[in-house]
């Protein structure tokens, strides 16, 4: 057994999952039904899933151009991912989407209450 056949076989397996947190990923936003959850479940499997796919795939076509793009696209789902799930919980708070109840510490309403909302 040589280096290649190892990385296909961790390559394949990596890839198995990643598709596995896809599908938790899935069936976490039809069976959840508020936002907070529904946007949590839609984006720390998804990136981790990303990952593991983008690193099997690397693995298997061991190309150094396909690998630094797949860094790439790595980078960029890790800086992008929080961003877009604190906007869209900003704006789910915002439009009322949010059980206001159900938060154990709630700066943004304080925040908007003051008149410090700087965003």
């Amino acid at each position: 057994m040589n280096w290649e056949h190892i990385a296909d076989w961790v390559g394949i397996t990596l890839i198995v999952i990643g598709s596995l947190f896809t599908l938790i990923a899935a069936i976490g936003v039809f069976r959840f039904r508020d936002l907070l959850s529904i946007q949590h479940v839609a984006t720390k499997p998804q990136t981790f899933s990303l990952i593991m796919l983008m690193v099997g795939v690397s693995l298997i076509v061991r190309s150094s151009t396909m690998t630094w793009t797949m860094m790439l696209v790595i980078g960029f789902q890790l800086i992008t991912a929080p961003i877009s799930a604190h906007m869209m919980s900003r704006a789910g708070y915002r439009t009322g989407r949010i059980d206001k109840s159900a938060l154990v510490i709630d700066e943004l309403g304080e925040d908007m209450t003051t008149g410090d909302d700087r965003g």
